[in-house]
C-alpha cells in the first residue's frame, strides 16, 4: 500500500509512487497489491510487472481488504488506514513514515504502542523515503533469508 487517500492533508507527503518500491521487488517474495484506485502512473507500472499480484479488483469492501491481509505474511505501507487495519488485525505490518509523521505514530521510535506486530521505517530526513526503503530492503532481504533456511 503505497498511498492513501488524495484528498488527506498530508497525502502529498505520506505517500509515494509505487516505482519507489522497485528496491525491493528483486527480492525473491511474492508481492501483493492492497492499493485500491491507484493513479495512473502507478496503473502503468503494474501493468508492467507482472510479478505483483494485484486482486484489487476484487476488494468490495474493508472486509475482504482484511480477509486478504489475513492471508499475508507481512503488510508493507506508507501511512494508511490499511496499515491501521493490518496491525489492528495483529498482522505483521512494515510503515513508511514521513520524517515528521501524524501525532499517532509518536517520535523516535520503530514501535507503536497501539499495535504491537507493527514497525515504523521513518524517513531520516524530509522527504527521505529512498533512505527507509533502502533500510526496509535490508531487513526484508534478512527475513526471506531466515525463512529460505
Amino acid at each position: 500500500m503505497w498511498s492513501g487517500n488524495p484528498k488527506h492533508k498530508n497525502d502529498a507527503n505520506r505517500s509515494i509512487a509505487l516505482e519507489m518500491l522497485s528496491p525491493i521487488l528483486d527480492l525473491d517474495a511474492v508481492f501483493v497489491s492492497l492499493q485500491k484506485d491507484a493513479k495512473p502512473d502507478d496503473r502503468a507500472y503494474l501493468a508492467a510487472h507482472s510479478e505483483i499480484v494485484d486482486l484489487t479488483a476484487d476488494l468490495g469492501d474493508f472486509t475482504d481488504t482484511a480477509a486478504l491481509v489475513g492471508c499475508l505474511d507481512l503488510v508493507i505501507s506508507v501511512d494508511t488506514s490499511v496499515a491501521h487495519l493490518a496491525g489492528a488485525l495483529g498482522r505483521p505490518t512494515w510503515v513508511l513514515l514521513t520524517h515528521i509523521p501524524d501525532y499517532r505514530w509518536l517520535l523516535d521510535r520503530d514501535d507503536s504502542p497501539w499495535y504491537p506486530t507493527l514497525r515504523l521505517f521513518r524517513q531520516p530526513r524530509e522527504g527521505d523515503f529512498a533512505s527507509a526503503i533502502g533500510r526496509m530492503r535490508t531487513e526484508l532481504a534478512a527475513m526471506i533469508e531466515v525463512r529460505a533456511d
